[in-house]
C-alpha cells in the first residue's frame, strides 16, 4: 500500500491543485493512504487532454474492431492483476476480499463485452427513391465525463469507461474521494494496450469543486454520473446549460414481493445477496420485502436467520465465499442508517434483529430486519444504503404492486412465485426499469439497466448503453441523373 496516489491526466501522473485528501479504512478506521485532490484548474487540463485526442482521431477514427481489442485487453489485465486489486479496494471500500475479487471480475467482464460490441455499431441506408443515396452514420460525443460512487469504484468505472471507448470518445474520470484508490489501475491499463496518451484522465476531486466543475465544463460533450438524486440534480442543471445530454442512475427503494406459494427457502439467498452483500450499499439492493400475510411470520423468521448466520468483521480477514459481511464505507454512512433506524423505530416499526452499530473499531453495523412497517414511513420511501431491510405485508396482488410502486424510485424491483400469470402482470405493472422474477439480480451485463422516475434515466449495460455514447449523423446525396 502506498503512502500517495497521485491523478493521471494527459499520460502523467500529477499531484492535485486542492492539496491531498486522506483516505480512510473502515474496517479499522485509520487511515490508510493519502490521494491527491485536483481542483478546477486540473479538470480543465483533463477536459482539453481528452479533447486533443479526441479531435486528432487518434482513437475515433480507428476501425471498431482494433478498439474493441483494445477494450478487451484492459479487462485482460485488470484479471492479471486481481491479487494487487482486490485488497486495496477492500481497504478502501470495506467489503469483504472475496467480494472485492468478484468485483475485479465484474469490471473485467464489462470491458469483454463491450470491447466484442465495438464493431457492431452499425448505421443504415434509407430509401429516397432513385434520385438519391441516403444513410446513417454513428458518431462518438467526444469528450465523456463520468463520476463515479464510492460503492462500486472499479465496476461502476469499468461500465462506463469501456462503452465509452469502445464507441471511439476519450474520457475524465472523477474518482469517488471516499474511494478513489483502486481507479489507478485504469490508467494502467490504458498505458499497457496503448490507448493514446489523453484519452484516459482520472482524478480525484470533491463534489463541489472537480465535480461542479467537470459537469458544468464546455468542452464536455457527454456525462455519465450514478449517486444520490440531490447530486443528480446539480449535475443535470449544469449540463443543460451546455445543452449536454447525461446518463444519471440515482439509486432506488427497490421491492420484492412474495406470494404465498413462492420457494422460500430458495428465497434466503436472493435476501442474502439482495440486501447484505457489500453491506447492503447497493443502489439496486432488496431494501423492501413485501410479503403476504399468510406466510409473512414464517417469512421474517427465515430472513432473521440469514441476517444472523452473517459473521461480520473487517473485509481484508474474509478471504473465502461465505456468510460474511464488511464495514460500511464510512462512520457518517453508518451513522445516517442508524439514524434512521431509530426514526423507523420512533415510528412503530420494530427490529427484529440487528438495529445497532457495533461495538468495535470501524464503520460496522449489524444486519438489520425491520418489521411493521407500513408504506407511509420514511424507511419505507427513502434509501438507506445500508444492510438494512424492511418488510412490509399485502393481503391481495392489487395492494403489492400499490405499496411497490409507491415511493418516487422505479430502479429495479422483483416477484418471488410459481404462478407464471402472476409474475407476468406483476412484471408489467411494477414501475421499474428492470424487474426480476424468482431471484434478485437476474441478468447480467448483457441486460440494460437503470430507472423510472427519481431513480434517472438513460440505460446502462446492454447494448442500450451504447447508444448514450454516440450520436446519428444522417448523409443524404442527390445523384445525377
Amino acid at each position: 500500500m502506498k503512502d500517495y496516489w497521485q491523478n493521471y491526466i494527459d499520460g502523467a501522473w500529477v499531484d492535485g491543485g486542492a492539496g491531498r485528501i486522506d483516505v480512510i479504512n473502515p474496517g479499522t478506521g485509520e487511515k490508510l493512504a493519502q490521494h491527491a485532490l485536483a481542483d478546477a484548474a486540473d479538470v480543465d487540463r483533463a477536459v482539453l487532454a481528452a479533447r486533443r485526442v479526441h479531435l486528432s482521431g487518434e482513437l475515433s477514427d480507428l476501425r471498431p474492431v482494433e478498439r474493441g481489442r483494445m477494450v478487451q485487453a484492459m479487462g485482460r489485465f485488470l484479471l492479471e492483476n486481481i491479487d494487487d486489486i482486490a485488497p486495496v479496494l477492500t481497504l478502501e471500500q470495506g467489503k469483504p476480499l472475496w467480494e472485492s475479487r468478484i468485483e475485479v471480475e465484474g469490471a473485467a467482464r464489462y470491458f469483454e463485452y463491450y470491447g466484442n460490441q465495438a464493431e457492431t455499431v452499425e448505421g443504415r441506408s434509407i430509401p429516397l427513391g432513385a434520385g438519391y443515396f441516403d444513410f446513417t452514420t454513428y458518431e462518438p460525443f467526444g469528450v465523456s465525463a463520468q463520476i463515479i460512487p464510492w460503492n462500486y469504484p472499479l465496476e461502476m468505472t469499468a461500465r462506463s469507461l469501456s462503452a465509452a471507448l469502445a464507441t471511439g470518445n476519450t474520457v475524465v474520470i472523477k474518482t469517488p474521494e471516499l474511494t478513489p484508490l483502486t481507479n489507478a489501475w485504469f490508467a494502467h491499463a490504458a498505458e499497457a494496450v496503448g490507448l493514446p496518451k489523453g484519452a484516459v484522465n482520472i482524478l480525484c476531486g470533491l463534489g463541489h469543486e472537480a465535480g461542479a466543475a467537470l459537469s458544468a465544463h464546455p468542452q464536455v460533450n457527454q456525462i455519465v454520473f450514478t449517486g444520490s438524486v440531490q447530486t443528480g440534480i446539480a449535475i443535470a442543471s449544469a449540463a443543460a446549460k451546455n445543452v449536454v445530454p447525461c446518463v444519471l442512475e440515482l439509486g432506488g427503494k427497490s421491492a420484492a414481493i412474495v406470494h404465498d406459494d413462492a420457494d422460500l427457502a430458495a428465497f434466503e439467498n436472493d435476501v442474502r445477496w439482495g440486501i447484505y452483500f457489500n453491506a447492503g450499499q447497493v443502489c439496486s439492493a432488496m431494501s423492501r420485502v413485501i410479503a403476504h400475510d399468510s406466510i409473512h411470520d414464517e417469512l421474517v423468521e427465515r430472513i432473521v436467520g440469514v441476517a444472523q448466520s452473517l459473521k461480520v468483521g473487517p473485509g481484508i480477514e474474509q478471504p473465502e465465499f461465505g456468510p460474511t459481511m464488511g464495514a460500511m464505507v464510512s462512520d457518517a454512512q453508518r451513522d445516517r442508517a442508524v439514524g434512521m433506524i431509530t426514526a423507523a423505530v420512533s415510528e412503530g416499526a420494530k427490529i427484529a434483529t440487528g438495529g445497532h452499530k457495533m461495538n468495535i473499531p470501524g464503520a460496522f453495523l449489524e444486519p438489520t430486519v425491520l418489521t411493521d412497517v407500513t408504506p407511509n414511513m420514511n424507511i419505507a420511501n427513502e434509501e438507506v444504503f445500508g444492510p438494512v431491510l424492511s418488510v412490509l405485508k399485502f393481503n391481495t396482488d392489487a395492494q403489492a404492486i400499490e405499496i411497490a410502486n409507491g415511493t418516487p424510485y422505479g430502479l429495479v424491483g422483483g416477484v418471488f412465485t410459481n404462478d407464471l400469470n402472476r409474475a407476468t402482470q406483476a412484471a408489467r405493472q411494477i414501475r421499474a426499469g428492470q424487474v426480476f422474477v424468482n431471484e434478485w439480480y437476474a441478468g447480467g451485463v448483457e441486460t440494460p439497466f437503470g430507472g423510472y422516475g427519481r431513480s434517472g434515466y438513460g440505460r446502462e449495460k446492454g447494448r442500450e448503453a451504447l447508444w448514450n455514447y454516440v450520436q446519428t449523423k444522417n448523409v443524404a446525396i442527390k445523384l445525377k441523373g
